[in-house]
């Protein structure tokens, strides 16, 4: 049966002890998409949403976002990342935007909440920005895709996006 890390012996959450960790090069790669609609696709492809440059706000979100991850997560652990990346695919066929948030650091901990925080809040731009033109946009299929380094070593997902 799994533990849960953030649980004392009598069930109250807990900041994880990273103390004695090794520090090592620690990377996670997470993704997500919205489903936006044609018009919504257009506009963000001619630049012709009114709010202004739709991807390049949601990659500056995106990775304002993976830096302030403790402030959003309670038990998450303030990090000094060395690198977060957002990065969008345009998928015409589905009228989707795909995001993937890198994140990097040398440290006791993982940065997979940074990375899956990153991805959220990049998503979540584009829908507020866009909002006026199509209220119906969907975010979905936020998840891990990948993570190196620390005790539990490289996690790969079988199925991307």
């Amino acid at each position: 049966m799994a533990e849960f890390t953030h649980l004392d012996e009598n069930g109250n959450a807990v900041m994880v002890d990273v103390t004695e960790k090794e520090i090592t090069e620690r990377i996670a790669v997470a993704e997500g998409k919205i489903l936006v609609g044609e018009e919504v696709f257009a506009a963000i492809k001619e630049g012709g949403v009114a709010k202004g440059d739709v991807l390049a706000c949601a990659r500056v979100a995106g990775i304002m976002a993976a830096k302030k991850t403790p402030e959003l997560i309670p038990l998450c652990h303030p990090l000094m990342l060395t690198k977060v990346s957002v990065e969008f695919t345009m998928a015409e066929e589905e009228y989707a935007i795909y995001c993937r948030c890198t994140t990097k650091l040398a440290g006791k901990t993982g940065v997979e909440m940074e990375a899956l925080t990153g991805v959220s809040v990049a998503l979540l731009t584009i829908y507020d920005m866009c909002k006026a033109i199509n209220k119906r946009m969907e975010i979905s299929d936020i998840h891990l895709l990948e993570k190196s380094g620390g005790k539990s070593g490289h996690f790969q997902r079988s199925i991307s996006v």
